[in-house]
């Protein structure tokens, strides 16, 4: 099974971010895209992972395996 990511020696820290959508963009999309932009030029940055993404994959996964 592969990584997320390649993670250095302990300690190590996560930054979790939660957020509600509401009705229309009001600039979601471009704010979000600005804050890996910052956070991806932070010293240990090492990536972005989105569980709504993982999710969804995983129940597409799970639907094309049916009987």
């Amino acid at each position: 099974m592969s990584s997320i990511a390649k993670t250095p020696q302990p300690p190590y820290y996560a930054a979790i971010f939660t957020s509600e959508r509401t009705e229309g963009d009001g600039g979601y999309g471009v704010m979000g895209d600005k804050m890996v932009e910052l956070a991806a030029k932070q010293p240990g940055f090492l990536g972005v992972e989105s569980l709504l993404n993982a999710w969804k994959q995983a129940r597409r996964d799970k639907e094309n395996h049916r009987d």
